[in-house]
This record gives structure tokens, sequence and C-alpha cells, in this order.
């Protein structure tokens, strides 16, 4: 199969904003963006390298591309990536609250408070600032689409170890819905996607174990790519999922249905 999917215009002439997009399925969704005729996007994330390469390959597709070292746990600095999308572009139209943060696999008891601060700080403290941010810059509009990562774990634990992971993603797919039900009358689409095993850095350095193993476990016998998860996050953000809302879409390989 190619990894690389159709090309369409779903994107044309909206400012996106993307967090966590140095790597993964945050950068794929970039790229995905910017092939699909995105007029600006905001790169975010706190690696500068990173960001900076995926806001260049977004260039090289020709659309403008601006990389903003943003660390989503500080307000200021989610804050100041959106002040920067207005300032630039006169609006925020797209959001992708992409950046997240998975503890290694270890049990319960084994978990630290930090690690326990760390997870929850990145997956549900630093959603709600964004969306505390984000919101009253699409509202100025009356319009907007926001999705959230969030992650099979959060409707169904599926391995041993990462417990402060599922618990996290489970409070961020509340907060979607409960945010969804509260603006989708102000003209604000709120959704969620829920990744199943998907080979990213991520993944890869939580310890979830062997790629080829994991993958077998799968109704479709093998591990998601990033680009594919982009395809689902890029249809939730347009008009094509107009009537869409609240919803969490599983992109995971058949797991849940396993």
């Amino acid at each position: 199969m190619s990894g690389t999917l159709p090309t369409g215009m779903r994107m044309t002439g909206k400012v996106c904003l993307v967090t966590g997009g140095g790597s993964g399925i945050g950068r794929a969704t970039a790229l995905r963006m910017a092939a699909e005729g995105a007029e600006a996007i905001f790169v975010a994330g706190r690696r500068e390298a990173e960001i900076d390469a995926t806001a260049s390959a977004c260039r090289e597709r020709g659309v403008e591309a601006v990389p903003v070292k943003t660390d989503i746990t500080q307000e200021d600095d989610v804050a100041r990536l959106v002040r920067a999308a207005v300032e630039r572009c006169g609006r925020l139209d797209v959001a992708f609250n992409n950046a997240g943060f998975q503890e290694r696999r270890a049990p319960l008891e084994e978990q630290g408070t930090d690690i326990y601060d760390s997870v929850f700080d990145t997956n549900v403290r630093a959603l709600f600032l964004c969306l505390r941010h984000q919101l009253p810059a699409m509202l100025a509009k009356g319009r907007g689409s926001i999705v959230v990562n969030a992650s099979v774990s959060g409707m169904r634990n599926p391995n041993p170890g990462f417990s402060l992971y599922s618990a996290s993603k489970a409070a961020a797919i509340s907060l979607t819905r409960s945010a969804a039900m509260e603006n989708a009358p102000r003209g604000i689409r709120i959704n969620a996607i829920a990744p199943g095993r998907v080979v990213t850095d991520m993944m890869l350095r939580a310890g979830v174990g062997d790629v080829a193993t994991v993958g077998a476990g799968l109704p479709l016998r093998r591990m998601g790519r990033p680009e594919e998860v982009a395809e689902a996050v890029v249809w939730l953000s347009s008009d094509a999922s107009s009537y869409v809302v609240g919803h969490v879409l599983a992109a995971d390989g058949g797991f849940l249905a396993s």
C-alpha cells in the first residue's frame, strides 16, 4: 500500500494550527493539510528543528507555514500561538490539538507523581488551555473546527502499564464531548480522533512492544501509519464532515471492534 493518499482540496482557504507538529501524526497532518490546499499552517512544538522542518516541507507544497515554538503546558505560550495566527491571518479556522505524552510502560505503583504530572499536564490541562484560547478566536468569526488527538486507550485500555495515559485520554474524550455540546450552537464543531496502534516515535519510546507482534494481533494484521490518521483528521477538520459533532473517530485497524 502506498504511503501517499489521493489529494483533494478540502482545506482550501483554511487557516490551520497543529500542535505537536514536528513529528508523527502532527507532522503527517500538517503535510496533509498543505496538500489539501490550506491557506496557512501554524506548526507548534517544543523542538525547533522539527517544527522548522515540517513548516519547510509545507512551504514546498506552496502553503504559507509558520513554525511557532510552543510548550502547550504553559498558558502564555498557548495564547501567543493562537495570537500569531489571528494577527497574521485575521482568523483561525482549524485547530488540531495533537501534542501528547505517554509514560513508559510500568505498573501503576511504580509510576511517580512527576510522571502523573507530565501525563495529565500535557494530555488534559494543556488541552483545556488550547481550547480556552482557540475558541474565542473562532467564535469571533462564528465558525471553526477543532480536532483533539485522543486514543483508543481512553475508550478501552489495550495494554497494561499505561494506566495514566489511558486515564488522561479518557478525560480528554470527555472534555472534547462537553466542549462540543457547548459550542456546536455557536458554530464551532469539535471532534476527536482516537488512533490505535500507530508507529510513531512516542509509541516506540513508551515501550509498547515489538511492532510486528503488536500489529499481527490487530484485525488488519498490521500497525497504522501517521499518514492514515492524518487523512481522518483532515476529514474531521474539513467541511466534508459538516454534520459531525462530538464524535470520537477510531482509526485503530479494527482494535475496538475485535
